[in-house]
């Protein structure tokens, strides 16, 4: 499946702490603490993709300077196309997560100047990857809301994760989630029960699917061709390292089984589990497993669901 992401490419630095709050103090050496990778969502959702089989292709926009090479020599290293990364940024976006030993993070992400920019759909290169692509990821970042538009025109399939949405009726996320063929969000901020929530969306869109992740609560999803709501257990997980990018390693999971003819229930089920050995990882854009891996961890995931 070729799948074309238009999302954040970042470089992120992930640091063990304590615990919070933090405590105040000068320096500490948490050896072997730190570390630095090519992350962002539209590069956690390719290498997603691309280990659990897929053909992943990214629309971005990056700085022209140190950390745009580093994230330009790691696509090369996948093996994933730099064509539709733009370097017109002052500088690359940068993150920083701070998490403890029981998974929790706190994250830091500066955006530098990508929120200005705009993907050109008049420009080649989109017009080819639009054109050759199965199904569009549309990363909610202010660039891909033209590429979103133009994908939408062509009658492609579109999928959207909005995140910690706290307003259903948001203005900055409208566009991704009336446009969206499937819809995922997080519960973090939810200003109401996540089965309100969907019970709202459903009647202001046509999306064919929406799930709200929950975390450690598992998930809930709608499907509108039974027109049912579905509370899901979380998968079993025993060894949690850090939950970032938990809900990157969700969503395109559950979209690389649904697109592959998989009903909701069962493309669920495994994208809980993805998600659960994705988190026994330190990194949003690390620990990845294969289909084998997850029919394996499977078996002993034990994700109740029931219809509600």
């Amino acid at each position: 499946m070729k799948v074309l992401i238009s999302g954040l490419m970042n470089i992120e630095t992930t640091i063990r702490v304590k615990g919070f709050p933090i405590d105040y103090s000068g320096i500490e050496y948490p050896f072997f603490g730190i570390n630095s990778n090519v992350s962002g969502v539209g590069y956690n959702l390719a290498k997603a993709f691309l280990t659990l089989g897929d053909m992943p292709d990214i629309v971005s926009y990056i700085g022209n300077d140190l950390d745009g090479d580093k994230i330009i020599k790691q696509l090369e290293k996948d093996d994933i196309s730099s064509d539709g990364i733009y370097r017109t940024l002052k500088n690359t976006p940068v993150s920083t997560v701070l998490f403890d030993n029981d998974g929790k993070r706190q994250i830091f992400c500066d955006l530098k100047d990508v929120q200005e920019q705009s993907a050109d759909i008049n420009d080649k290169v989109i017009q080819k990857k639009l054109s050759e692509c199965d199904i569009v990821c549309a990363c909610n970042i202010n660039f891909s809301r033209t590429l979103m538009q133009k994908a939408y025109e062509m009658k492609k399939t579109i999928a959207t994760d909005v995140h910690a949405l706290s307003n259903v009726y948001d203005i900055y996320n409208k566009d991704f989630m009336k446009l969206s063929n499937i819809l995922f969000m997080s519960d973090e901020k939810l200003p109401a029960a996540p089965e309100r929530i969907i019970e709202i969306l459903q009647e202001q869109s046509d999306n064919e699917v929406i799930v709200v992740g929950m975390g450690s609560k598992g998930a809930m999803l709608y499907d509108r061709e039974f027109d049912s709501i579905y509370r899901f257990g979380a998968a079993r997980c025993e060894n949690v390292v850090n939950t970032v990018g938990a809900g990157d390693a969700l969503f395109a999971s559950f979209v690389h089984y649904y697109s592959k003819g998989m009903n909701c229930i069962d493309a669920l089920k495994r994208a809980e589990t993805f998600a659960a050995l994705k988190i026994q990882h330190n990194g949003a854009s690390t620990g990845f497993g294969t289909e084998r891996d997850v029919e394996t961890a499977l078996k002993y995931a034990d994700i109740s669901v029931k219809k509600l």
